[in-house]
């Protein structure tokens, strides 16, 4: 007998996603200090302290920079939609030595082998695993993983999800929500209901 079926009415099993492997802060700063080139520094702290995906800070222009605003301009983000990332100042002074020394002018990260194009994806994840092997970093972790531990850190802080979604140019809140499940208990400073309690020992009588 032939049964015609409509496959999108048939219940997907919902894909696990595994928790990805997140930096402490020390670890960044062992990142950051066993770096030995200036553009490589600049691009790690710029993918870290803006919560940048790969191709976002592989194609940075120079005129992205707004240090009045304290903001970085994101072409073609997710969803193929601009937008702002946060500038922290530590990002910004480094950008300044930066520039000083290597006097970009149209992207700020140009490539060795071309230099009159922007450094490449590939380039950028070089870099990152060169430096992670170089701190003795030894968690599963990509150049992703800079974005999931600014995102993860700044819920640790007490920054509001919201504001964290603006951030990372999340279009649905769900995405976000995601590194709820990132945060470690004892950053929250939450106590157990039973801790609450004016005495549970008494509850049994």
């Amino acid at each position: 007998m032939d049964i015609n079926l409509d496959i999108r009415k048939i219940r997907r099993h919902r894909k696990h996603r595994k928790l990805p492997a997140i930096f402490t802060k020390e670890e960044l700063q062992s990142l950051f200090n066993v770096c030995d080139n200036l553009r490589d520094k600049c691009i790690l702290m710029t993918l870290y302290g803006a919560g940048l995906c790969l191709s976002e800070v592989a194609t940075l222009k120079v005129s992205d920079i707004d240090s009045e605003k304290m903001q970085l301009f994101i072409r073609n983000a997710k969803g193929s939609k601009d937008r702002y990332a946060i500038l922290s100042q530590a990002n910004l002074d480094i950008l300044r030595t930066y520039w000083k020394a290597y006097r970009p002018k149209v992207w700020l990260f140009y490539s060795r082998n071309n230099t009159g194009t922007h450094i490449t994806t590939r380039a950028v994840q070089n870099i990152f695993h060169k430096y992670a092997t170089k701190a003795r970093i030894n968690k599963n972790v990509t150049v992703h993983s800079m974005r999931h531990s600014f995102a993860t850190h700044l819920l640790e802080s007490g920054i509001d999800i919201f504001h964290i979604k603006q951030m990372l140019g999340h279009t649905d809140i769900t995405a976000t929500c995601f590194y709820l499940h990132l945060i470690k208990i004892e950053s929250l400073n939450v106590k157990s209901p039973l801790d609450q309690m004016t005495d549970p020992d008494k509850t049994n009588g």
